[in-house]
């Protein structure tokens, strides 16, 4: 494993997903590969892995470091996983056994000077998973009214001084533009300092910068995409596992479950179903499952971590 990086929940997703030898996976976000790694020992000497990161650094590093010990068994797609449906059967995986959705940054990202994920790391803000695609953060920040800017931490970040930090912004512009994580992380940290009778776990500016990647990646509107097509290509008895880190994924991923384990969508005042839906999943993990005490002192980014599981039945 390369230095820094420490996949989550690694022990949990490998119970739930249950690989066994000869099965078809997907990582849905590679990441640094720790999890695609266990997955592929895991399906040995024949299982095959289809990997997807929309972030062309994660495909080349776990290439350089997977391909040559794994060789055509390990498959990478710099993709968005909200592309899954037609990416994965055009790579071969139209039916699985497995897919893992683990939706936090990567150590790498976090560390990335070049695209501000992170404000300890600082670098220019940008926030694109694709480089290639999309509006970078400086942008919104730039041309957002305080009105839309309030909205945007609102609703990605949960915010609750979120008028303050949007007011502040705009203010601030008129002078300079906010071009840099270490700005931004400064200007929260000024307006909306944390509370000093309480005990500091985070960073003032965590929400503001989560609201912004979220927006700039469309996430939760991919999610939302991401895990209907990891459905659709799941085996009676495959499993789909999603690792989340905050309250906006986890309930996607929840209510996603629940509708999915429900199956009938008619309204509750018509006696009997007239939709026809069956149920198309069972629940693995009820409750959702969180970090051990010891994996968060080896690795406090698993702190806010929360998996759910589920399988796919015959319907």
């Amino acid at each position: 494993m390369e230095v820094g990086h420490i996949p989550v929940m690694a022990e949990e997703v490998m119970s739930m997903l249950a690989p066994a030898p000869g099965g078809l996976h997907i990582d849905a976000t590679l990441g640094g590969g720790g999890h695609t790694e266990r997955i592929l020992e895991a399906t040995h000497p024949d299982g095959r892995l289809l990997g997807l990161d929309a972030d062309g650094a994660a495909i080349a590093r776990v290439d350089r470091r997977l391909q040559p010990r794994y060789g055509d068994r390990l498959i990478l797609r710099r993709a968005n996983f909200r592309e899954l449906a037609t990416i994965a059967p055009a790579a071969g995986f139209g039916a699985v056994d497995g897919a893992l959705f683990d939706l936090g940054l990567s150590s790498f990202q976090l560390a990335d000077t070049d695209r501000g994920f992170g404000f300890r790391a600082g670098g220019p803000l940008d926030m694109r998973f694709d480089a290639d695609r999309g509006v970078p953060a400086f942008e919104l920040l730039a041309t957002l009214d305080a009105a839309e800017l309030t909205a945007l931490f609102r609703r990605y970040g949960e915010e609750p001084r979120a008028g303050r930090i949007a007011r502040a912004i705009v203010e601030a512009r008129r002078i300079a533009p906010i071009t840099t994580a270490e700005e931004l992380a400064a200007l929260v940290e000024r307006v909306a300092p944390p509370d000093p009778r309480k005990p500091r776990r985070v960073h003032p500016a965590t929400r503001t910068f989560q609201a912004l990647r979220i927006a700039v990646n469309e996430e939760l509107d991919a999610l939302q995409e991401g895990l209907a097509g990891a459905l659709d290509l799941l085996r009676p008895g495959g499993r789909l596992v999603v690792v989340s880190y905050h309250s906006l994924e986890d309930r996607i991923v929840k209510r996603f479950f629940a509708a999915e384990r429900r199956g009938c969508v008619c309204p509750p005042e018509i006696p009997v179903c007239v939709c026809g839906r069956n149920p198309r999943l069972r629940l693995v993990t009820r409750p959702s499952m969180t970090p051990t005490a010891a994996e968060i002192e080896a690795n406090p980014r698993a702190r806010s971590a929360r998996l759910r599981a589920a399988e796919r039945l015959a319907a």
